[in-house]
């Protein structure tokens, strides 16, 4: 047997499913409700939520109005932990009276309170019910507008849990309802389903009976078949849909890009992927993050981290690289190779295309500067971050003070310490005991002296030890001047 007529065969066995019978209007007609409540209980239950109706409306019952009802739901029952489960069987009660009639705003409010309490069962019902009693608005030429979106949940909700049974007789009976075609979300919402479980065929087969209702597919559509076959490692077949989309004048966006290249770094075609990137460009798609993420993630997965930087430099250079990326992974594995002065070019040029990396971007490169020795650069990239109000975390700063007071240039990890400082990064005691030993070292004992009195001042004070070795390296530098 063909797969065609297999899937045939599937779609016609749940058309002629046996559907929900429209539910008897009686007032303790047996529903889902939880195990533990005996009928008797019920039965109770419904005697006692009826009198309230009736003390509630202060009139006779039988004179309601779907107004009343609603109000009533929202106010006694909707909250009631004892009532509430019972709010379907007042709904079809209060149909049994010869006044009454329900309209949309009451099938509204039950689709909700079902579906919100999974009791899917009696979604099914209702939806029989509003086929058998339709809302007075469609008492005209035209169909209940509102009907339409109320079918479109319960379906989403029964595809949810794969009751694809009641799913397509929810939809032949919504189509029978409204005036004209299904909107094309709702034939989305079924290929979704399908997909969603494994059931690629029968997703294809509602694509081909969406296309022989005359419903034009839409972005959606196609994007969630290229990925039903991505997932199922069918890779060809879609490029096939991908090829289809365009052919039927629906544009790809993002999502279809990141969708098929991801596909391609999965089959191991590296070079197809960023000839996507390139088609991506040319028809003008804006890239999103999670494009760029997907490029650096597949790209330095492989080893390719020269070609992820050009990649993405190259992006930027075109004035389509998304601001606000995180392009840490990339300055990480930079900084992992010891290629550290490629990040800095990377960091460097992105921040001149005003895409400021992260604190955390900053922070990985800094201390890979500093592992190899680069403290100049690693200077130089901490001067900008506090320039542009990128503070650093206190143990950074320090360990990066520590370097250059080391490397003779405390002058000017004291100027650092005053810039952060004005940025709202307030010293620690380490920060001034740092200093304090690099203006020893270099001889330099006012400036030493001045800092001392400063961190006294500020109330850092440290132990009697610390103090007396600060004071006699103070001292000896006083000898040396």
């Amino acid at each position: 047997m063909s797969r065609k007529s297999a899937v045939n065969g599937f779609l016609k066995s749940a058309h002629h499913q046996t559907k929900p019978p429209s539910p008897p209007l009686l007032l303790l007609d047996p529903l889902p409700s939880p195990s533990s409540v005996p009928s008797a209980t019920i039965q109770t239950q419904m005697t006692h939520l009826t009198t309230l109706l009736k003390t509630h409306l202060k009139k006779d019952p039988t004179t309601i109005t779907p107004q009343d009802l609603l109000h009533f739901f929202k106010s006694r029952v909707r909250h009631n932990p004892i009532l509430g489960h019972l709010d379907f069987h007042l709904f079809r009660f209060v149909a049994t009276f010869d006044s009454f009639r329900h309209d949309h705003s009451t099938f509204e409010y039950m689709a909700r309170s079902l579906i919100s309490s999974n009791r899917l069962d009696s979604v099914a019902s209702l939806l029989q019910f509003i086929a058998a009693n339709p809302c007075p608005c469609s008492d005209g030429i035209f169909s209940c507008p509102r009907t339409e979106p109320i079918f479109r949940v319960s379906i989403s909700s029964f595809c949810r849990i794969g009751r694809f049974d009641y799913a397509l007789c929810a939809f032949d009976t919504m189509k029978r309802l409204i005036d004209g075609k299904p909107n094309v979300a709702l034939y989305n919402i079924m290929i979704h389903g399908f997909v969603k479980f494994g059931n690629l065929d029968h997703a294809v087969e509602f694509y081909d009976r969406m296309i022989r209702d005359r419903v034009k597919p839409d972005v959606i559509t196609f994007n969630t078949l290229i990925s039903g076959y991505c997932r199922s490692r069918k890779f060809e077949l879609a490029l096939g849909v991908f090829k289809e989309m365009k052919n039927k004048g629906c544009v790809p966006n993002v999502v279809s890009f990141n969708t098929l290249i991801k596909g391609f770094f999965r089959e191991g075609k590296v070079e197809e992927a960023v000839g996507m990137v390139h088609e991506m460009i040319e028809l003008g798609c804006e890239f999103s993050g999670v494009t760029c993420e997907i490029l650096v993630d597949e790209l330095c997965q492989r080893w390719k981290i020269t070609e992820a930087c050009d990649l993405i430099l190259d992006l930027s250079r075109k004035g389509v690289f998304p601001q606000g990326f995180d392009y840490f992974a990339l300055i990480e594995r930079l900084c992992e190779d010891g290629n550290v002065e490629r990040a800095f070019e990377v960091v460097d040029e992105f921040w001149r295309k005003a895409n400021v990396p992260s604190l955390i971007a900053c922070t990985t490169l800094i201390e890979g500067l500093r592992r190899l020795g680069r403290i100049d650069m690693a200077f130089k990239l901490m001067e900008k971050m506090l320039k542009d109000c990128i503070v650093p975390d206190g143990v950074t700063f320090n360990c990066l003070l520590s370097d250059m007071c080391d490397s003779g240039r405390v002058l000017e990890a004291n100027k650092l310490r005053l810039l952060a400082s004005s940025k709202g990064l307030n010293p620690d005691g380490m920060t001034y005991r740092i200093l304090i030993s690099g203006y020893m070292k270099e001889g330099r004992r006012k400036e030493g002296e001045v800092l001392l009195d400063e961190m006294l001042d500020r109330g850092f004070i440290p132990d009697i030890t610390t103090y007396n070795r600060l004071m006699d390296g103070l001292g000896k530098a006083k000898l040396r001047t």
